[in-house]
C-alpha cells in the first residue's frame, strides 16, 4: 500500500519541481464584449463559449454597452486538390480554414487591427475509403476550429489596456 502511494506521489513531485503549470483561462482587460458578426458560424459560437467560460467576461447584445467590439470580418473553409495520381485520380487534399477579425472600442479605437488566422492541414485520399476520409476531414476541420479559437483567445488576452 505504501509503495503505491509513494509511486503516485513521486511523479507529481517531479512535475511540480520542474515548473510545470496547467494552462489557466486567460484574463482579459475587458469585462463586456459585443460580437459583430454578419452570420452565426461555428468558430464564432466556440469563441463565445470560450470567452464566457472564464467567468469574468459577459457578451452583451448592444455595442454601446460593450467595452470592446469584436468584428468578425471573414470566416471560411476551403478544400483544395494538391495531389493527383498518374491516371488523374485525387490522392491528396489540403484543407484550409481562415478567420479574420479585429477588436475595437465602441468609440472606434482599434485594439487589434485587421488580423487573420489561417491554418492548413493535408489529408490523403483513396476512393476505397471515402467515408472514413470524410470523417477524418471533419475531425481535421474541428481541430483547426479549436486551434483558431485558442489563438484568438490568446490575442484577446494580450490586450492589456482598453482606455
Amino acid at each position: 500500500m505504501r509503495r503505491r502511494s509513494f509511486a503516485a506521489i513521486v511523479p507529481a513531485l517531479a512535475v511540480s519541481a520542474c515548473g510545470f503549470e496547467l494552462r489557466r483561462a486567460p484574463s482579459f482587460a475587458f469585462h463586456k464584449i459585443y460580437f459583430n458578426a454578419a452570420v452565426a458560424s461555428p468558430i464564432t459560437a466556440d469563441l463565445k463559449k470560450a470567452i464566457v467560460s472564464g467567468g469574468t467576461v459577459t457578451i452583451v447584445d448592444n455595442p454601446t454597452a460593450a467595452e470592446v467590439i469584436l468584428d468578425v470580418l471573414a470566416e471560411f473553409r476551403q478544400k483544395v486538390v494538391v495531389g493527383l495520381s498518374a491516371v488523374g485520380q485525387v490522392t491528396e487534399f489540403e484543407l484550409r480554414s481562415r478567420f479574420r477579425f479585429r477588436l475595437r472600442t465602441p468609440q472606434g479605437r482599434e485594439l487589434i487591427t485587421d488580423a487573420e488566422i489561417a491554418l492548413n492541414r493535408d489529408i490523403s485520399f483513396t476512393e476505397s475509403s471515402a467515408l472514413a476520409k470524410e470523417a477524418e476531414e471533419q475531425l481535421l476541420y474541428r481541430d483547426m476550429q479549436a486551434d483558431i479559437v485558442l489563438q484568438t483567445m490568446r490575442r484577446l488576452a494580450a490586450i492589456k489596456v482598453i482606455g
